[in-house]
């Protein structure tokens, strides 16, 4: 076959080719087996070599106007499938301008309302003059019941319904703490170990003033209560401590809490072993529609328990109650938050609902403040 035939039907060999390729990656595979390294038009490159002079001189002018043309033709065609493909892409990956842009983390999470309630009380408190303080969920017997004037064998263990733990290898008994007194004693006592020594040092000097928010443990599971909720005690030391007082703190946190200009207790006689003596306290409410408002109506409200701390319990922590008095009161988190944001099932603060944290939580740059407001 002579040249001209040869570069002929390679022409329109290459061209049908590039007709057919459909997509970027097909029209390289055409580039490279027509003008790769060992494609057909480099062949016919590689052959003037063993040509006459003359000759080589006219083939090689027809083959590098072959080369030329197969290569625009190459070009124009990638340059179309190249366009083509990012039209595919752009329609593919469209965004609508005109849907609005995605809320922030720190708009869309919410504050679960234990976590907001706690916020709330530490900053009443606060403002108050009091420190908060923490303790361990697990707890020894003597912390949780003995050094609180609960007796061995004494039926006021019974009421906690506790959940007992297995004595550890030095042969202590632990519990998960019923209530978060136990706090009280390891905020007045400087040694957490073997506390049954019978000389103990007051970790601080009176006067003592402080609040203790935490998670607390009992048998018990219903629509009001679970078997792990949330209390926050406090706890007022001093030379001069008296209930005026202790009514004072109360009647002013519950002012604070519930937004209220302002708040009726009563208080009746009641029985803890750590306090002598001991009262429920009623706050006057209205009961009358779908949710209770404090500070108004001819309804009352249990709301906490508090009482003069005991003698005893001062013994055991090393002051003398010939000397100091103080009182002590503890309320529910999970019940005032309850009470403030109107829920009525104490179980769905566990459940991990988001449509119920949605509805129920708080921003987290929303921090409650006294001057600004608590639940603004």
């Amino acid at each position: 076959m002579s040249l001209d035939a040869t570069i002929g039907s390679l022409k329109a060999e290459i061209s049908a080719a590039v007709a057919a390729a459909a997509d970027e990656g097909a029209i390289e595979a055409v580039r490279v087996a027509a003008l790769g390294k060992k494609g057909s038009v480099s062949a016919l490159l590689a052959s003037l070599g063993s040509m006459a002079p003359d000759e080589r001189k006219t083939a090689g002018a027809t083959i590098n106007a072959l080369k030329t043309e197969v290569t625009a033709l190459i070009e124009a065609k990638a340059s179309v499938l190249k366009r083509a493909a990012l039209d595919a892409r752009l329609a593919a990956e469209r965004v609508d301008v005109t849907l609005p842009v995605r809320a922030p983390a720190t708009a869309e999470g919410r504050i679960h309302p234990i976590s907001q309630v706690i916020d709330e009380i530490t900053a009443i408190f606060s403002d108050m003059g009091f420190s908060i303080a923490e303790g361990p969920d697990i707890e020894t017997d003597w912390y949780n019941f003995t050094a609180l004037n609960f007796p061995e064998g004494h039926p006021a263990r019974e009421m906690h319904d506790t959940f007992f733990m297995a004595p550890s290898p030095d042969g202590v008994k632990r519990v998960l703490r019923t209530h978060t007194s136990p706090v009280q004693v390891r905020t007045m006592l400087k040694s957490n170990e073997k506390p049954e020594a019978a000389y103990l040092t007051p970790a601080i000097d009176p006067p003592i003033r402080v609040v203790m928010p935490g998670r607390t443990y009992r048998h018990d599971s219903d629509q009001t209560h679970t078997p792990m909720f949330h209390q926050v005690e406090g706890l007022v030391i001093d030379k001069q401590s008296h209930i005026g007082q202790l009514r004072w703190v109360l009647e002013e946190f519950l002012k604070a809490f519930f937004e209220v200009e302002a708040v009726t207790l009563r208080f009746r006689p009641s029985f803890f072993p750590f306090t002598e003596p001991s009262m429920e306290v009623d706050v006057q409410c209205d009961r009358s529609g779908a949710e209770v408002k404090i500070g108004e109506g001819t309804d009352w409200l249990e709301i906490l328990g508090c009482g003069m701390v005991h003698p005893n319990v001062l013994r055991n922590c090393g002051l003398d109650p010939d000397v100091y008095q103080g009182f002590a009161w503890g309320m529910g988190i999970d019940r005032l938050a309850m009470l403030k944001y109107g829920m009525n099932d104490l179980r769905a603060f566990f459940d991990a609902d988001k449509r119920w944290l949605d509805h129920y939580g708080f921003r987290p740059l929303d921090l409650p403040t006294l001057f600004g407001g608590l639940s603004s």
